[in-house]
């Protein structure tokens, strides 16, 4: 997924750019096909897609390319502050607060999710959040039309989604989940936080001391430390990946306990999909590789402040 399952360092709060103004006309809005219309406490995925790479530019262009790591960039939208991918929906959040999802391919009809000064877009299979201007978290279930629900009512700093789990982060630190439908109960996981990623059954917090924390399981499972000066926690899949304070950026597959690899330095924001991994460093250059954690890495995109993966299925 990247709705991300991470946020940017130092950019929880999306208001000036996650981990993210155009006139547009707004078209009539779309409906999921019914292969992904969600059960109840079981939501469907989006419609599969190629694996696709977005950057957010230093300008406001937002790029997303689906296929093989040498496609084509295409121009999704201009005026962004904020890009998410998930499936085979693309969102932007515009810099006049604007939160904007699209279906389908790359060139497909923009629509208009929310208008109320959004901080923050989250997408994972058939659901989109939004954190709104006055710290409010909604959640969506099913087509882009569907009716927003309240899930948390002030205070949010950051929202998460994977699966059927729906993640907050609160102002005073907490880090609240649920499990199941929109209206399940939150479970607080943790009340020093200061971020918190989603991926499976996994849950992440990156603590105020810079510990960051996994757990696997159900939402009462036990906390491991992966790793301590932590800035940026991201989890996707079997991988967990980690910023340093310094800029190294490391990542670990399978357990909770396997080894770590060093996978760059000098990095400001790590993302995670499938098999990719993806680098924004200091430089403003995007990388990204595909394949094993020793896999070659390629250079995509320059002058970007924001990169998001999106493996296809997520």
């Amino acid at each position: 997924m990247t709705t991300r399952s991470a946020t940017r360092p130092g950019l929880v709060s999306l208001g000036v750019g996650v981990a993210c103004a155009a006139s547009l006309l707004l078209a009539g809005s779309a409906t999921a096909p019914a292969s992904a219309q969600a059960q109840p406490g079981k939501p469907a995925r989006a419609a599969v897609a190629p694996p696709r790479i977005g950057v957010l530019k230093a300008g406001g262009d937002a790029l997303v390319k689906e296929g093989g790591l040498s496609a084509t960039w295409v121009l999704e939208h201009d005026g962004v502050i904020q890009i998410a991918l998930a499936g085979d929906r693309i969102g932007v959040v515009t810099g006049d607060g604007k939160a904007w999802v699209k279906e389908g391919g790359l060139s497909g009809t923009w629509v208009l999710e929310h208008d109320a000064g959004i901080k923050q877009l989250a997408l994972s299979g058939d659901r989109i959040g939004v954190v709104t201007g006055d710290g409010r978290a909604l959640v969506k279930e099913g087509g882009l039309s569907a009716t927003w629900v309240l899930e948390h009512d002030g205070g949010v700093k950051q929202l998460a989604l994977s699966g059927n789990r729906i993640g907050v982060l609160t102002a005073d630190g907490k880090a609240w989940v649920k499990e199941g439908g929109l209206s399940a109960t939150w479970v607080l996981e943790h009340d020093n936080a200061k971020q918190l990623a989603l991926a499976g059954d996994r849950i992440g917090v990156l603590r105020a001391d810079g510990a960051a924390l996994v757990k696997e399981g159900g939402l009462s499972a036990t906390w491991v430390t992966e790793n301590t000066a932590v800035k940026q926690l991201v989890l996707a899949g079997d991988r967990i990946g980690v910023v340093k304070g310094g800029g190294a950026a490391l990542v670990k597959e399978g357990g909770l306990s396997a080894p770590w690899v060093t996978e760059n330095l000098n990095v400001l924001e790590l993302a995670l999909a499938g098999k990719r991994i993806g680098v924004l460093k200091v430089t403003g250059e995007a990388l990204v590789k595909e394949g094993g954690l020793s896999a070659t890495w390629v250079s995509e995109n320059t002058g970007v402040i924001d990169i998001a993966l999106s493996s296809g299925t997520d």
